[in-house]
């Protein structure tokens, strides 16, 4: 978290300030905007392999006081305009596209503004995720299953306990009962209450359609800023049924262990 303050030089409003960042992911809020800010990402990585990084940034719902620009050799591209109100929207670029430049907008009283972010560095094959990218709601192949089962962030087999609806954000809730936990990369499913079940919260898009139904499904996606987000999610019957001709064939990617 970088947290960086207009206030430290109001009375040099044309002054540009520079942030290094060293974190794969985070956040960074601008108090008190005035000025500009660039970002400067540097993530722990070879310089070669920046090329295969993809940037994406999620602004803070009540961020304000300044436009957020991709700025390459001088040239400056909007990507986020003060006043913006897109709830839960995430911009990326690749990022060899350019760097950050944050320029406050002139404020009658810059105590009231903060600007923020979140960010993420991820790989650029991880960040087109498969289908997702191209038509979300369409269901996987068996190939895209098999493959989902070895790379996603988090792999279990569970019901559909009930879907919420957020209309506002364009999302709907999926509340997951676990039968069987495969791997998670964070700790979005959990032990909850006396009975000892587990369950979780997994993230689509509303336009999905996604209703509650009988039977298990094999729940597989990815975590971004902190959420998980829904990739391939086959009827468990459907996956034992690929999962099997694939490891028959000696094809299967990976092992999933017993069910």
């Amino acid at each position: 978290l970088s947290s960086p303050s207009g206030l430290t030089h109001e009375s040099h409003k044309k002054d540009v300030e520079q942030v290094y960042l060293r974190c794969s992911e985070g956040s960074i809020e601008w108090m008190y905007p005035t000025g500009a800010l660039i970002v400067n990402l540097r993530p722990n990585t070879s310089p070669a392999s920046y090329k295969r990084l993809t940037v994406c940034i999620k602004p803070f719902k009540d961020s304000a006081g300044a436009n957020i620009y991709l700025e390459k050799t001088g040239e400056l591209k909007l990507l986020v305009r003060d006043g913006d109100r897109s709830p839960s929207k995430v911009y990326c670029f690749g990022y060899d596209q350019g760097g950050l430049f944050i320029e406050a907008t002139p404020q009658q009283d810059i105590s009231r503004k903060i600007t923020g972010f979140q960010y993420e560095l991820m790989n650029k094959g991880i960040a087109s995720d498969l289908h997702t990218v191209s038509a979300p709601c369409r269901p996987c192949s068996d190939t895209e299953v098999l493959l989902a089962v070895c790379t996603s962030d988090f792999v279990i087999r569970g019901s559909i306990q009930d879907v919420t609806n957020e209309a506002e954000e364009q999302e709907s809730v999926i509340h997951v009962g676990v039968n069987k936990l495969y791997r998670q990369k964070s700790k979005v499913f959990q032990l909850t209450g006396e009975s000892g079940n587990w369950r979780g919260q997994i993230k689509t898009l509303l336009e999905c359609g996604v209703k509650p139904g009988d039977g298990d499904f094999l729940f597989t996606g990815r975590m971004h800023f902190g959420e998980a987000r829904l990739g391939c999610a086959p009827r468990f019957k459907d996956f034992q049924r690929m999962y099997k001709e694939a490891k028959d064939k000696g094809l299967n990617p990976c092992e999933i262990g017993p069910d």
